[in-house]
């Protein structure tokens, strides 16, 4: 099962953001050509990153969309392409253009319509917030013990055994803090993100995203594109858009896409900016891995390392 899927690119999602993520991008001609092409789709993209236009969903996702897509341009412009992708939340989409499934124009404009969807939905009183040293059933029943009709909460983000994300109404998830501490968790933090994603409160957002995504073109997948809701993956485009545009009102399994990447028999495992939290998460699933972030490793010796691994396995493959 796990020949031939050595090497994964990750993408992550809202809540990594920060301010100069796209000024901080590897200087290399394929990143230019990507700023210069995000300018051409959606003008003033390609520098919305100043920590104003970072209060915003909208500029958020279209950032962290730019971010994945030049970092993965600027890897392949040294020879070095993934056996498999995934994206956290919002990371989906770069992960998506990876795999062939949306071109960069068509995933800005997705991502540019979700955020709007998604702030217009709840402009105010919602959130997110992490949960460390519980497991996900402790967490659910802190969940719970927080709920009230007027202010829901779910379960949103299985990232870790030991790491649980809430999305729901301000004051539940104020209340959350209380009684999670009180079952034993070792940190409750709010998240820089303003919105319930990943939950039933989006649900109007996924069938609006579903109604934009009908119009893209099916094409054949170059990469397999694995699902961060259901931890499985997906060898057609119908279901990677379908994935795409539900995905927000959907839980979101990460630990379970760590668990299938291990049986898959990755090797090598990098991360896209920003930062480093689905590297921190794959090194802690996964100690035998390689594991690179490229907000502190080069392109090219993150591209070196790649086709290493992945002339290695295929010399392995040959010998058979």
């Amino acid at each position: 099962m796990g020949a031939g899927m050595k090497v994964a690119f990750l993408y992550p999602g809202q809540g990594t953001q920060r301010p100069g993520m796209l000024h901080d991008l590897p200087c290399h001609p394929a990143v230019a050509e990507t700023l210069a092409e995000a300018e051409r789709v959606l003008p003033g993209s390609s520098h919305q990153d100043d920590a104003e236009a970072l209060r915003s969903p909208v500029s958020v996702q279209v950032a962290l969309c730019v971010a994945g897509v030049a970092a993965t341009r600027a890897l392949a412009g040294e020879g070095a392409t993934p056996d498999v992708v995934a994206g956290h939340s919002a990371g989906a989409f770069p992960a998506a253009v990876t795999s062939g499934a949306l071109t960069f124009a068509e995933a800005l404009v997705a991502v540019r319509r979700r955020g709007e969807l998604m702030r217009e939905a709840y402009p105010s009183g919602y959130g997110m917030a992490a949960v460390l040293g519980l497991s996900a059933s402790q967490v659910r029943h802190a969940v719970d013990a927080v709920t009230t009709e007027s202010d829901p909460a779910y379960v949103a983000v299985i990232d870790s055994d030991q790491q649980v994300v809430v999305a729901g109404a301000v004051r539940a998830l104020e209340r959350l803090a209380a009684a999670a501490a009180e079952a034993g968790a070792r940190r409750v933090q709010r998240l820089d993100i303003a919105v319930p994603s990943h939950c039933p409160l989006l649900a109007g957002v996924a069938d609006a995203m579903a109604d934009h995504l009908a119009a893209v073109p099916r094409r054949r997948l170059t990469i397999p594109f694995l699902s961060d809701s259901t931890g499985r993956l997906l060898h057609d485009a119908g279901a990677v858009l379908d994935d795409l545009a539900h995905g927000v009102a959907t839980t979101v399994r990460w630990r379970d896409v760590n668990a299938l990447l291990g049986e898959l028999g990755t090797t090598l495992f990098v991360q896209a900016p920003p930062g480093h939290v689905l590297a921190r998460f794959a090194r802690a699933a996964h100690p035998d891995a390689r594991v690179l972030s490229l907000a502190d490793t080069s392109v090219t010796d993150a591209a070196f390392l790649t086709r290493r691994v992945r002339q290695h396995d295929r010399v392995k493959g040959e010998g058979r």
